[in-house]
């Protein structure tokens, strides 16, 4: 029987849920939510772009073991739904 993931992204709220193959960005201009988004994104350009204006703004030390995305959440939504396609 398969398992049918209905999202490749995914909010997250615990350390310990990240899958093999993913790893977790904050995303949010105030308040920063936390996705669990698969390390195939990072072979995209638009995905590597955002990355560096990340880089740029925030470093890439999060305190919670997770990149900060300086994006809205919809935006990131977006993207993310464009990079699957």
């Amino acid at each position: 029987m398969a398992i049918r993931m209905p999202r490749i992204i995914k909010k997250s709220s615990t350390a310990g849920d990240v899958p093999k193959g993913h790893f977790v960005v904050y995303v949010g201009e105030k308040q920063k939510k936390r996705f669990v988004i698969p390390i195939s994104f990072l072979s995209q350009p638009l995905f590597r772009d955002l990355l560096s204006q990340a880089e740029e703004e925030f470093g890439f030390d999060h305190p919670m073991g997770g990149v900060t995305i300086p994006c809205s959440e919809d935006f990131f939504v977006d993207l993310t739904s464009c990079l699957r396609k």
